[in-house]
């Protein structure tokens, strides 16, 4: 078997629409399929991987037991620097994690659904560049994100 990369993760939203635009808005992701599918799922990626939207059936965000913790996705680190300050620029609390080798931001989706943003760069000599501390709040130990 020969695997060439991740290509999508699919995620159950309780609002299509609103999860379609914020991850346009947000994480810049495109459209892509929608042709072919329409909205069922309505898939959004960027540089060939991403996530494919499927409708809850029960029209609630995720419960705390839901299987799936994460979606991530892996930046430079000047991509994960502009994702830091355009987090910022809206207004959204997002946590941080230092790991040693890979650097990353959390933050929810509107189903709360954690979001990854990770690079693999060490930080610059610029201590205002590198994240401090392990990730917080959004984290606990159960979600195991890294």
């Amino acid at each position: 078997m020969h695997l060439e990369a991740l290509d999508h993760v699919g995620l159950a939203v309780a609002d299509v629409a609103r999860s379609v635009a914020w991850y346009i808005d947000v994480l810049g992701l495109q459209r892509v399929h929608e042709q072919a599918w329409g909205d069922f799922p309505a898939v959004l990626e960027a540089n060939g991987s991403g996530i494919a939207l499927f409708p809850r059936t029960d029209g609630h965000p995720i419960g705390p037991d839901d299987p799936l913790r994460h979606v991530g996705f892996r930046t430079t680190r000047a991509g994960l620097e502009q994702a830091r300050a355009e987090l910022r620029a809206r207004g959204m609390s997002f946590d941080a994690g230092d790991y040693g080798i890979a650097w990353s931001l959390y933050f929810a989706d509107p189903d709360g659904y954690l979001v990854e943003i990770t690079t693999y760069e060490p930080p610059g000599d610029d201590p205002d560049s590198a994240l401090q501390g392990q990730a917080g709040s959004l984290l606990d130990s159960s979600q195991g994100a890294r």
